[in-house]
């Protein structure tokens, strides 16, 4: 199916890089589990030749994945983690990265307790601060590794300031896009080289897969991700493919929903009495909020974070919900609560989690798409023990 170039977003979401099956006309990509492709004659293949290489669920998913985000090519992982690993293997000993210090948890595990191991060095930066960014420069700087907004703080980088800093020193910028997802931020339109995603989070939405992509936009870095996805095999399985497939087609109408539902709750814990700090981008208390509106034009999400007045309040809330479910992750449609010190954050050490504004009372939630009234029932009553 040909989309028209002016296709809108909604409209490249359903239909973008996919066909109808031409051997029985089914509208959805068909699940290819196979693990070879019979060949024709020696020399001769219809384009597959061994699945770690190719799948045809998983090439219709990055060609998906690639025009929602507007990139030139997307490859598809089998998380989030090893799309990240996939992007650092273009990295040579010696090299320096800079990277948003609020980062998730895994990824700081992995640039910290991993790939410093083989001779990369990291340098956690408040990527919100442009002249932070800038002094961190040295002559082996390589790579900048944005998240925005953080997790959990919630913490905006200016994503076109930076990539015009990253250009002028000559190093790739990296965005991880995951929690805004590409219907709200197109970090690849404001000067960003490659933009990661887990796809078990907004894009597959449903928390049922787990999986990762990287979609690219210069040709030496898509040709290295595509040897190294082949050479390194952490790839995406059909089934996980078809079901990100699944969750992309309805992906503005939940991102809609979702961030409807974050801007509530957060305007609801800022009129709350047992509340000391309530973080969205989309409240105009964010310090950040008019970057906000700017990079994230059409909503801002259904992330937020909230402290209250102790650790032992915090635990005896995140105990009492009833609707809203305690467990990591994010990004589905029904609305996960957490808290970061000790869950998703756990591996990032005490001093730094201070340091970051990751206190031991802050929870965060993922606001699914139930009814507005029925979460803000569940939370006021967790707050309040009633």
């Amino acid at each position: 199916m040909k989309l028209p170039h002016h296709a809108r977003f909604s409209t490249v979401c359903i239909h973008a890089g996919q066909e109808p099956d031409p051997s029985t006309g089914a509208i959805i990509t068909p699940i290819f589990q196979t693990s070879t492709y019979v060949q024709e004659a020696l020399g001769q293949h219809k384009g597959f030749e061994y699945a770690r290489t190719q799948n045809p669920t998983r090439a219709t998913l990055e060609r998906n994945l690639a025009a929602i985000e507007g990139g030139s090519a997307a490859f598809a992982f089998a998380s989030g983690m090893s799309a990240i690993s996939a992007i650092t293997a273009r990295l040579s000993q010696g090299d320096h990265v800079i990277v948003t210090d609020n980062t998730y948890g895994g990824t700081f595990r992995l640039f910290d307790k991993v790939l410093t191991r083989y001779g990369l060095h990291f340098s956690f930066v408040d990527t919100s601060d442009l002249s932070a960014v800038e002094r961190a420069f040295t002559p082996a700087t390589k790579m900048v590794f944005l998240e925005t907004p953080t997790n959990p703080v919630l913490r905006l980088s200016d994503i076109a300031a930076v990539s015009k800093i990253a250009r002028a020193k000559g190093a790739t910028l990296v965005v991880d896009n995951t929690f805004a997802s590409p219907c709200l931020q197109r970090p690849l339109a404001l000067g960003a080289d490659m933009v990661v995603h887990s796809t078990t989070k907004y894009l597959n939405g449903h928390s049922d897969s787990i999986g990762g992509v990287v979609i690219a936009t210069r040709d030496e870095d898509i040709e290295w991700l595509r040897f190294i996805q082949n050479s390194a095999g952490a790839i995406l399985s059909p089934f996980d493919s078809w079901l990100v497939l699944r969750g992309t087609k309805t992906l503005a109408l939940r991102m809609a929903q979702h961030s409807a539902n974050g801007l509530a709750l957060a305007e609801f814990l800022e009129g709350h009495s047992h509340i000391t700090r309530v973080i969205y981008p989309g409240l105009p208390s964010h310090p950040q909020h008019a970057l906000a509106k700017r990079q994230m034009p059409h909503g801002w999400g259904g992330m937020l974070s909230f402290e209250v007045d102790s650790f032992d309040l915090a635990r005896n809330t995140l105990n009492r919900f009833k609707l809203m479910s305690l467990a990591e992750s994010l990004g589905g449609v029904e609305t996960l609560v957490c808290h970061p010190a000790s869950m998703t954050h756990a591996s990032v050490p005490a001093e730094r989690r201070k340091a970051i504004g990751l206190s031991d009372s802050l929870i965060r939630i993922s606001a699914g798409i139930e009814d507005i009234e029925d979460l803000k029932e569940d939370l006021d009553q967790a707050l309040k023990g009633t």
